[in-house]
């Protein structure tokens, strides 16, 4: 079976008329809440689609059933652009690239504080994860690191151990904020230059947002129940180009906790 190829696709309308964006054999990444009270994480499960009608992650703490993530509050299934929530644009009172850090350029500290940060701006209410994974206008809100300290190569979701290890940083400051508070959550974004076909970009980039996820948790202890995945394919390129590019073939990572809450602090 061939790799999956990179493509350009121009508007999340145009995934969302084929069934690319929240679609139900897209699973959530994890299925569990925080840690028990001895310190043991509870593993992870595909559960359910995206269609609103779960409740998602949930674990056990003292005895009782917790929820991190619940898309149920907003009823049963929905169609996709019932869940794309339009945003004005945040107004940005920090530097641009204190607001999507390059990991290469940032140190331990700056990453933290990225991944602890409130929203950039006061948001109207909280958010389904459903809504968060396919609104781009509600993501806008939150800080994010660009993992441009690893590469993919073209048609690959998989990364060499040297490349592995460059992951050390950003692992070190989820722990250290899942330590703080063992209900953050953070969403793992996967993207890819525009070479290929859109359905095999769309499975590609959910690869490779799983593939460093897995990583984070496997190498480093990251507990997988604090993140989940998507894939978006080309419709966010670092670098607008049509051509191959490895600066767009990257993870991305943010902090949804407050989106999920409504919380703005």
């Amino acid at each position: 079976m061939p790799l999956p190829r990179e493509v350009l696709f121009d508007s999340s309308e145009q995934l969302a008329q084929q069934g690319l964006i929240a679609r139900p054999e897209a699973p959530l990444h994890v299925a569990h809440t925080a840690r028990h009270p001895l310190g043991t994480a509870q593993r992870p499960e595909r559960v359910g689609g995206d269609d609103g009608s779960q409740p998602g992650p949930r674990g056990v703490r003292d005895g009782s059933e917790i929820v991190i993530i619940d898309n149920s509050y907003r009823g049963g299934q929905r169609a996709y652009a019932d869940e794309v929530v339009v945003l004005p644009p945040p107004p940005l009172r920090i530097p641009a690239e204190r607001y999507i850090v390059d990991a290469a350029a940032a140190d331990e500290r700056l990453i933290y504080d990225t991944l602890t940060a409130p929203p950039v701006a006061p948001i109207p209410r909280r958010f389904t994860l459903d809504e968060i994974r396919s609104s781009p206008d509600v993501r806008a809100y939150t800080r994010s690191v660009d993992l441009d300290t690893v590469n993919f190569d073209t048609g690959s979701w998989t990364l060499a151990p040297d490349q592995t290890q460059k992951l050390g940083v950003l692992a070190q400051a989820l722990n250290q904020a899942i330590q703080r508070n063992a209900n953050e959550v953070y969403l793992v974004e996967g993207h890819t230059d525009a070479v290929g076909s859109p359905v095999d970009n769309i499975s590609l980039s959910d690869r490779r947002a799983q593939s460093v996820a897995e990583i984070l948790t496997r190498d480093f202890g990251v507990p997988p129940e604090n993140l989940t995945t998507q894939g978006y394919g080309a419709q966010y390129p670092k670098v607008q180009t049509q051509g191959a590019e490895r600066r767009n073939r990257r993870v991305v990572v943010r902090r949804i906790t407050n989106l999920l809450s409504g919380q703005n602090q």
